[in-house]
């Protein structure tokens, strides 16, 4: 079993920037991905960010690439996302989730992660 916890949502104007934290906790040695998708209001949940624990790979959706950040610290088992330039499209509930991912073609895909975070609602608005 894992736990994880979101933070660091919030309101933000177009342009500004927020950081998402993700705590995780129990058996995280049985994943291998922390990942984070968002979902918005009449949307389908979807890929935003992922990050291998061993290595540090990153992976990125074409919507966010070049200005989101995802990092880790693996001593605080900890993955975060720096959201730079965010847009009024940004906006939705964003999740962390894990799992043991088999391969790098699956990671964007919803079903493959085991465990999810409860989220945490970014609104990008003047």
């Amino acid at each position: 079993q894992v736990q994880l916890v979101e933070s660091g949502g919030g309101l933000v104007q177009p342009g500004g920037s927020l950081r998402l934290s993700c705590v995780a906790s129990g058996r995280t040695d049985s994943t291998n991905i922390m990942g984070w998708f968002r979902q918005a209001p009449g949307k389908e949940r979807e890929f935003v960010a992922a990050i291998s624990w061993n290595g540090g790979s990153t992976y990125y959706a074409n919507s966010v690439k070049g200005r989101f950040t995802i990092s880790k610290d693996n001593a605080k088992s900890t993955v975060s996302l720096q959201m730079d330039s965010l847009k009024p499209e940004d906006a939705a509930v964003y999740y962390c989730a894990t799992g043991n991912i088999p391969g790098a073609w699956l990671i964007s895909r919803v079903d493959k992660y085991h465990w999810w975070g409860q989220g945490t609602q970014v609104t990008v608005s003047s």
